[in-house]
C-alpha cells in the first residue's frame, strides 16, 4: 500500500500536490492506524517534544521505567527500540513514516511491552504522523527558532508543535498528563494544556544542583542523585525524565539507581578518551547539536578546557539563516574551529562553509578542511595536550547526505575511535 501510494505521488504535479499534501498525509496516516488496528490503545505512550533534548530525555525516561520493572519501547532519533531488541536509526528521520509508528507500536504491544516513549517532531506533525496515536502523557522540554524553511516561521514552528499538545488533549486515554518546562519561554502554551495531570519542572524543583566535569549532581527531597552526563542542558533533561516518571509512580529510590548506572547515550555529549600512556590527553565529544541554542550550550559545558571544534552544522537547502550565527558561537567559545563537510544535499557544500566562515572574525582561528574524516584525523592530531575536540552536528547520524538524495554511510562515533586508535592505540 504505502509503495502504491508512493508511486501514484510521482504522477501528481508538485503544485498540486501542495494542495492535497494535508489530506494525503492524513488518509495515510489513517490507513496505518487501520491496518495496525490502533495499537496506541493497547499501551501506554509517553510522547517527548521540543527543539533540543528530546532524544536524551526520551533515554532516560526508559532507562528510569526499565529500573522500575517495566518493559519498554522506544522510537527515536538514536534507535528503535522493543523489549531488549535495539536497533540504530538509519532513516534520517525521527518518526519515519506514518505506516511505520503504528506498526512499530503494534509490535511493541505483541511483545509485551508495558510502555512505549517516542520523540515526535514538528515536521512529523506537518505529514501527520503523530494522528491516531493516543497519548497517556506529553514532555515538552524548549522551543528555539529551528526548521524555519520547512514550516514558513517561527510561530507556524511553534504552532506545530503545538499540535502535540491538542492531540493530547484529544486522546482517550485516562489520566493524561503534560510536563512542561517551566522555566522555557514557551512552556507555559503546553502548561494550558487542557488534562487531568499538568507538571511543571524547572530549577526551583532542586535543592541544589552542581555541574561536575564529569556528572551532574541533583538534590532532590534530600535525596542526591548524581547522573553521568555534563551541562545544564542535561540538568533539564534529566529533571523532565524525574517528573515524568513520578507521575507513573516510579519512587525516587529507583530513580536514583537508574539514573547513576545510566549508560552513555550515543551521540548526545558522548566523549572518547585518548588511551593512558598516549602522548596526549585528549577527550573527543560527538554531539548532535545543530542549532545555535544546542551549540552554544554545548561550548559552555567545557567552559574551561581549551576547545578544537569541529562545526558543519548546517545542511544543504534549510535554516540558511543560522550559518554565519554558528560561525560566530564557534568564534566565541572555540580556539580552534576546522569547518567541514556535514549534509549538503543539492548545494555546493563549498558555500556552505563559507557562509558559516563569515561568522568568524578571525581568519586565522580557522582552516577549511572539506573531507570530514581528514577535519576529525586533523584535530586530533593538532590539538595540545588536556584539549577537548568537540564534533558537532551529527551525532549518530548514519549518513552524509548529497546530492539527488545519494547517501554515504557514517558514524562521527566511529570515525573518532578508528582515527584515536591510529594516532594513541584504543581509545576509550
Amino acid at each position: 500500500m504505502e509503495n502504491l501510494l508512493y508511486h501514484i505521488r510521482r504522477f501528481i504535479p508538485t503544485s498540486l500536490f501542495k494542495v492535497l499534501q494535508p489530506p494525503y498525509h492524513f488518509v495515510f496516516a489513517l490507513i496505518g492506524a487501520l491496518i495496525y488496528r490502533f495499537p496506541s490503545k493497547e499501551i501506554t505512550v509517553i510522547g517527548v517534544t521540543g527543539t533540543k533534548g528530546k532524544s536524551t530525555t526520551v533515554e532516560l525516561i526508559n532507562a528510569i521505567l526499565e529500573a522500575d520493572g517495566k518493559r519498554t519501547a522506544v522510537a527515536g532519533t538514536i534507535r528503535f527500540k522493543i523489549g531488549e531488541k535495539s536497533e540504530r536509526n538509519l532513516y534520517k528521520m525521527t518518526m519515519p513514516g506514518r505506516f511505520f509508528i503504528h506498526k512499530f507500536l503494534r509490535e511493541a504491544v505483541n511483545a509485551g511491552c508495558d510502555v512505549a516513549v517516542i520523540e515526535m517532531t514538528s515536521q512529523g506533525v506537518l505529514q501527520y504522523r503523530h494522528a491516531f496515536i493516543d497519548l497517556d502523557a506529553l514532555v515538552f522540554t524548549n522551543l528555539s527558532p529551528e526548521h524555519i524553511e520547512a514550516h514558513g516561521s517561527y510561530e507556524k514552528y511553534i504552532a506545530a508543535k503545538l499540535e502535540l499538545a491538542r492531540g493530547l488533549e484529544k486522546s482517550k486515554k485516562r489520566p493524561r498528563s503534560i510536563i512542561a518546562n517551566r522555566d522555557d519561554d514557551h512552556g507555559h502554551l503546553f502548561l494550558g494544556a487542557h488534562v487531568e495531570n499538568v507538571l511543571p519542572y524547572g530549577l526551583s524543583d532542586l535543592e541544589l544542583y552542581t555541574l561536575n566535569k564529569d556528572d551532574i549532581s541533583l538534590v532532590i527531597e534530600g535525596s542526591t542523585i548524581r547522573v553521568p552526563v555534563i551541562g545544564l542542558f542535561n540538568v533539564y533533561n534529566a529533571l523532565a525524565a524525574i517528573t515524568c516518571a513520578r507521575i507513573f509512580g516510579v519512587p525516587l529510590k529507583t530513580i536514583d539507581r537508574a539514573l547513576t548506572n545510566l549508560s552513555p547515550i550515543k551521540g548526545r555529549v558522548e566523549r572518547f578518551k585518548s588511551p593512558k600512556g598516549a602522548e596526549k590527553r585528549i577527550t573527543a565529544v560527538v554531539d548532535y547539536a545543530h542549532t545555535t541554542d544546542s551549540l552554544e550550550k554545548l561550548y559552555q559545558a567545557f567552559e574551561k578546557e581549551h576547545k578544537v571544534c569541529i562545526l558543519g552544522n548546517t545542511g544543504g537547502g534549510r535554516d540558511t539563516w543560522k550559518r554565519p550565527e554558528m560561525g560566530r558561537i564557534a568564534n566565541q567559545y572555540c580556539d580552534r574551529i576546522i569547518l567541514t563537510n556535514e549534509d549538503p544535499y543539492d548545494e555546493d557544500p563549498r558555500k556552505i562553509v563559507e557562509e558559516m566562515a563569515r561568522g568568524i572574525d578571525t581568519e586565522s582561528k580557522y582552516t577549511i578542511i572539506m573531507d570530514r574524516r581528514t577535519a576529525i584525523r586533523t584535530a586530533l592530531e593538532e590539538a595540545p595536550d588536556g584539549s577537548v575536540v568537540i564534533i558537532s552536528g551529527k551525532g549518530t547520524d548514519p549518513y552524509i547526505m548529497g546530492p539527488h538524495n545519494t547517501k554515504m554511510p557514517w558514524s562521527d562515533a566511529k570515525v573518532v575511535q578508528q582515527e584515536m586508535t591510529a594516532l594513541f592505540g584504543d581509545a576509550s
